[in-house]
């Protein structure tokens, strides 16, 4: 992208070039038409003398010189049309490019050509590499989370799953978006927590690794020779191919009895019709066992009991609090 300045300039007046470089992308993975200026420049600048690519670059011959000039001594490199690139730092150079502005901005210097030339771009996913290392910095330096535990923290996973559905339910994107956060903050969390552990430590990309295997191994539709026109054949994949790796003894395995009532009853339901097993409801005395009743009805019609309980809940609040005025 050419970003030609507002004062006059010259035919003779050079080329200044600002290579952007991601710090997400591994060292020395530069585009081409990054490399063709670095090779073609007639002096290349970096105020930073542990820029993560300089010894990429000058292990490719290029000549780099440790040097933060002033935006009129970057323009006096370029006279006689030479190129002079620009390799920013991290935090960006804002005092080479506000002083580049100003001088344009005058009108009374001839400016060379400016050109903004990004060297690299984040990959989709490349901002979970930041959320990695702050985590890890934060686990170290923080008298508080230094001292969580797996256990410790068990009770937010679930408040965050929670807060997450409420924002799903209200519909709010901004809501969703932060809950997303919260919500992946614990998998990070508990993961390098993990990394610490003396007899069988795992990091987030054994995590991430296990998910990946797992999601290909129960998509052989789209990984595989096999086909699936239908969400119910999609189904029916993932159940025989979760079947063979679980290799449970009972329907019930895998089901946790900790979730909410509603939600274990439906589960449990589910379980037991899609095996296709005969088992009548237990019946009895008291409301527990007609609301068992009503989960299994729910789940057979496709409704989730706790999600409609939850509707009911909220419309009864607008309910109390139009009352409450």
């Amino acid at each position: 992208m050419n970003a030609t300045s507002a004062g006059p300039t010259a035919p003779d007046q050079g080329c200044i070039v600002l290579l952007t470089t991601s710090h997400r992308v591994a060292p020395g993975l530069l585009s081409w038409p990054a490399w063709q200026a670095l090779r073609t420049a007639d002096r290349v600048l970096c105020a930073d003398g542990a820029h993560p690519q300089l010894p990429y670059l000058r292990e490719a011959g290029i000549r780099v010189d440790e040097a933060a000039p002033t935006a009129e001594e970057l323009v006096d490199a370029c006279a006689g049309g030479r190129t002079a690139v620009v390799v920013a730092t991290g935090e960006g150079d804002p005092a080479l490019t506000d002083g580049l502005a100003r001088l344009a901005g005058s009108g009374r210097v001839h400016m060379p050509e400016l050109e903004l030339l990004p060297a690299s771009y984040d990959l989709p996913g490349a901002r979970l590499l930041d959320l990695v290392q702050v985590m890890d910095r934060i686990r170290l330096e923080c008298p508080w989370s230094s001292r969580r535990t797996h256990q410790g923290l068990a009770k937010y996973a679930i408040e965050e799953a929670y807060e997450l559905v409420e924002a799903i339910e209200d519909g709010d994107r901004d809501e969703l978006r932060e809950e997303l956060g919260d919500v992946l903050l614990q998998v990070v969390f508990h993961a390098r927590i993990a990394e610490e552990d003396p007899d069988a430590p795992f990091s987030v990309d054994d995590v991430a690794g296990t998910i990946v295997d797992k999601l290909v191994h129960r998509h052989p539709h789209v990984f595989g020779d096999e086909t699936a026109e239908t969400p119910e054949e999609v189904r029916e994949h993932w159940l025989r191919t979760k079947a063979a790796e679980k290799q449970r003894t009972s329907v019930t395995e895998g089901v946790p009895l900790g979730q909410p009532g509603l939600a274990l009853a439906a589960k449990l339901h589910s379980r037991v019709r899609t095996a296709g097993l005969d088992v009548p409801l237990p019946t009895g005395e008291g409301i527990g066992y007609d609301l068992l009743a009503l989960a299994a009805r729910a789940e057979a019609g496709g409704t989730d009991p706790e999600a409609a309980l939850r509707a009911a809940a909220r419309a009864y609040r607008d309910a109390i609090r139009a009352v409450e005025g």
